[in-house]
């Protein structure tokens, strides 16, 4: 194999592998191809479908059409056949494939019988090719008839043989989609024999169908075409075959063609030529636009038609751009160069040829400055039909003759008038014409290019009328004089058209820099939102601001057992859809593809839905209505438009997957979180609960079985741990009643002024036989004033502190409560002398279930005691902190309590 840059790898392209693995997952697609009805197409369909019947293959029929032919209708029987579904349309029932029933059915293949056929008004998608690809999606191998003149790519030419326009086409994508074509063809004179056996149409219409349609050399053009079309099908079915299993051969340098775009009529014909050449070349192609100041003289039509030209390019798989420039020749030989583009396609010009001499020819220009890249010069076609029209902007829509520029001018010239009677005391007549000149530039600037000729036409007939002998005629004596009229007027009109020509691109520019403004600070307030609900709402102000249409926006929140598709946000807030459009946005969403108002899906529909795509997959739906409301029915978005809600949709879908993904962050932590403290929880109750219950009932078993057989002493002791252990689980159980009671926020402390003292007596009292074996000293400075607090919790969370100290304190060491005020507050420090905390536990000491030392579960506890402290010292106000003693290895428990500031007053005076 050879790589993109000619050096030879040896292995598979990686293009060609994965579209040969998108295509496992779906369906095949075998086309039956005429070249023209009558050959038989539908009957080697059913014949090819009896044969894998009578296989065992599971094949069902969703739409057969046998045109009452009785040979076509006796390969149906021993089919199953899906009931179509009706449709009824302007009075009458018909009937169309039943794409659902189908999808329950889930057969290995079905039978789809005239793949260009235009489904009735109302369906889920008008055209039946795109029924198809639905069905290939689901996994679905489908078997479909298909004539050559239905092909997109070859409707001008078909036209141009025949002299018969189709209307019903298929894009050329869906032969390039199909897995398997088989052409189905008889010669000529036996097609036309059997037109005249009645085989094919009534005899009356077979005759007719002779003449105009079915003459011999149209069929042969025809057979060509088709074979032609499948042999190039083919080709690149090899070469993907060869590419992607590194089967080597001479690869050419790839060729890239680019086709310009005009608001001239025959801009699909030139596109679809451009689509079939580059076809035959296999080539990468694209159209371009280039946008001049012409741009904004054009008609309402002549947009429209660009627009749809564009949306043809894009429809048959090509890329369409669309770029400012000043010369149209030179900016599509600059935008050639930069993207390698080896072929032009431009359509002669159909000017006069004086038209040519004064302006002008494109054609001409991009042949002299192309260089090496071919140019296409294909003949002018006729046209087609003017396209729908599209959205534009309330300016656009409304544009009525503005008459101040006029005003303007006309007031710019008789300035200028002044300014000339003036200078002409002491300057020469011929400078006069300078003065004028200057009226037009100015007029040019301001208002355009027909204000400035409207100022070159009045400045011209003032000078002559007020400053060219005779005077106040419009007369001229001197032949000199009308020379200098005649020159003054033609550079007056050149300065004209070229100031007015830099105005346009200018106002151009200002309009994209804009545009660019709008999407740069769209972006910074994206990268600022932190919440969906913001987001979504500044997303859809800016959409509804930037293109003046109504916008929804549709995320999916899960519900009683399902993920259903719901509106979030909305510009203007009260705007609400109705059930089929949203139906048509959760199609939108489960398929991944646009529906809704000129998409292929329910193109009928008022609103356009569009997926917001993101790496991870579709995140959510962006709704559009460009009737702006109230019933009214818009047009179509311009593909610069569309260019504009791609960006502002990808940069909110980004911006929605950030926001998500810090969201799935939070919970991961609070799951994460949640885990580890019900692995704590079931720990400590395996474990912490059951060593007391252990405890206490082995010693009562012990008296029960052996009380009799023992002496005081034994008893006493059992006794004693059953009191012990009992008290012990009484603490784990009241730990962990106080710690749900403070997540539940049960806890509502009453506060008052209480002497510290007394609580602090009352902790150490409930500690006497827990610190037996320490020595407690109580250090509390003289005078300490009350503190505002509840007396009970103060005194559980001084017991969890003390408690503490006990388990990691030695026996026999000092544990000590230190009493001071500090302000408008009273710090209590419970010191002892054990091992200190790890500098890298200090922060972490105070967390639910953690321990320092948790391997030693006898002294370790639960891990809720110190937690418990902080929450009910926290609920009145105060803290509490841990450090490490500085004077020797120990911890440091800190308690600071808020004064009693109302009684201060009273315990001056009591020491006064």
């Amino acid at each position: 194999m050879i790589d993109e840059h000619g050096d030879r790898t040896g292995r598979p392209s990686p293009d060609a592998l994965l579209r040969q693995a998108a295509k496992e997952e779906q369906g095949r697609l075998k086309i039956f191809l005429g070249a023209a009805p009558g050959v038989g197409k539908t009957f080697e369909m059913l014949q090819t479908a009896q044969a894998k019947r009578r296989d065992g293959a599971d094949i069902v029929v969703g739409v057969v059409e046998t045109h009452g032919r009785r040979e076509t209708e006796a390969l149906v029987d021993g089919l199953e056949i899906i009931p179509r579904r009706a449709v009824e349309h302007k009075g009458h029932v018909l009937t169309e494939m039943d794409v659902d029933a189908i999808l329950a059915r889930r057969p290995k293949i079905v039978l789809v019988d005239e793949l260009a056929h235009t489904n009735a008004p109302g369906g889920r998608h008008p055209k039946r090719y795109l029924d198809v690809e639905e069905l290939l999606a689901a996994g679905i191998d489908v078997y479909s008839t298909l004539n050559i003149q239905h092909v997109e790519s070859l409707n001008d030419v078909v036209a141009k043989i025949t002299r018969v326009r189709v209307r019903e086409t298929v894009p050329d994508s869906i032969l390039d989609r199909a897995d398997d074509i088989e052409i189905v063809d008889i010669a000529p004179d036996d097609l036309i024999q059997r037109l005249r056996q009645g085989k094919i149409y009534v005899p009356r219409t077979a005759e007719r169908a002779i003449r105009h349609y079915f003459s011999p050399g149209n069929l042969t053009a025809l057979r060509e075409l088709a074979l032609r079309r499948t042999a190039d099908r083919v080709d690149e079915q090899l070469l993907t075959h060869m590419q992607a299993h590194a089967i080597s051969g001479p690869w050419a340098a790839g060729e890239r063609l680019l086709v310009c775009v005009n608001e001239d009529a025959g801009g699909a014909a030139l596109v679809r030529y451009a689509r079939r050449q580059a076809e035959r070349l296999r080539a990468r192609w694209g159209a371009i636009h280039v946008e001049t100041s012409r741009a904004l003289r054009l008609s309402e039509a002549e947009r429209d038609r660009i627009a749809d030209t564009l949306r043809l390019v894009e429809r048959l798989g090509g890329e369409a751009v669309t770029v400012p420039g000043s010369d149209v020749a030179d900016t599509v030989v600059e935008h050639a160069l930069a993207n390698n583009v080896t072929h032009i396609v431009i359509a002669k010009s159909g000017r006069p040829r004086w038209s040519e001499l004064l302006q002008g020819s494109v054609a001409h220009s991009l042949i002299r400055r192309a260089g090496d890249i071919s140019v296409h010069v294909i003949a002018a076609s006729s046209g087609d039909p003017v396209p729908a029209r599209t959205v534009r902007t309330e300016a656009a829509r409304q544009r009525p003759f503005a008459w101040w520029p006029y005003a303007a001018s006309t007031g710019y010239v008789a300035a200028a008038l002044g300014v000339g009677h003036v200078l002409h005391r002491v300057l020469a007549l011929n400078n006069m014409a300078l003065v004028f000149l200057t009226a037009v530039l100015a007029s040019a600037v301001t208002g355009g290019l027909a204000p400035s000729l409207y100022a070159s036409v009045i400045s011209v007939l003032a000078f002559n009328y007020f400053f060219l002998p005779p005077l106040y005629t419009f007369t001229i004596s001197d032949p000199e004089n009308i020379v200098a009229l005649l020159v003054f007027a033609v550079v007056s009109v050149i300065a004209s058209n070229l100031t007015a020509r830099v105005r346009a691109q200018a106002v151009t520019a200002r309009l994209r820099a804009r545009t660019t403004e709008d999407l740069y600070q769209f972006s910074r307030k994206l990268a600022g939102v932190v919440t969906m609900d913001d987001l979504l709402w500044a997303t859809a102000y800016q959409i509804a601001a930037m293109l003046k249409v109504h916008v929804v926006l549709l995320l999916p929140e899960s519900g009683p057992g399902e993920s259903r598709l719901a509106v979030r946000a909305g510009y203007p807030p009260e705007d609400v859809i109705e059930d089929a459009d949203l139906a048509a946005a959760v199609w939108a969403w489960e398929n991944n593809r646009p529906t809704g108002k000129g998409a292929d899906t329910l193109p009928g529909a008022k609103w356009l839905f569009l997926p917001m795509r993101t790496g991870r997959g579709v995140v959510g739906v962006v709704g559009i209505d460009t009737g702006g409301g109230k019933g009214r029915t818009g047009g179509f978005l311009t593909p610069d438009q569309r260019r504009l809600l791609d960006a502002l949709i990808d940069q909110a879908a980004l911006a929605i997957e950030r926001v998500t993904l810090a969201e799935d962050v939070d919970r991961t932590k609070l799951a994460a979180e949640t885990e580890r403290l019900r692995s704590a929880l079931l720990t400590s109750i395996s474990h912490d609960l059951r060593t007391p219950l252990a405890s206490i009932l082995g010693s009562a078993t012990s008296l029960v079985s052996y009380g009799p057989m023992m002496d005081e002493d034994d008893r006493r002791d059992l006794a004693t741990t059953i009191q012990e252990e009992a008290e012990r689980l009484n603490r784990f159980i009241a730990n962990l009643l106080d710690m749900t009671r403070l997540e539940s926020g049960a806890v509502r402390p009453r506060t008052g002024a209480v002497d510290l003292s007394e609580v602090v007596g009352s902790a150490l009292e409930r500690m006497s036989r827990i610190l037996a074996g320490h020595r407690v000293e109580v250090d509390l400075a003289a005078g300490l004033p009350m503190v505002d607090i509840d007396a009970v919790l103060i005194e559980q969370a001084l017991f969890n502190l003390l408690d503490n100290a006990g388990k990691y304190a030695p026996a026999g060491s000092m544990i000590t409560v230190r009493g001071r005020q500090d302000g408008g507050f009273v710090r209590i420090e419970v010191l002892d002398e054990g091992g200190g905390i790890p500098p890298e536990d200090v922060e972490r000491i105070f967390d639910k279930f953690y321990r320092v030392h948790a391997q030693d579960r006898q002294r370790a506890g639960t891990g809720l005691g110190l937690a418990i402290c902080r929450g009910f010292v926290e609920a009145m106000g105060g803290t509490v902190t841990a450090s490490n003693r500085r004077d020797r290895s120990g911890a440091v428990f800190t308690l600071t309590l808020p004064r009693a500031a109302d009684l201060s007053g009273y315990e001056e005076e009591a020491a006064a």
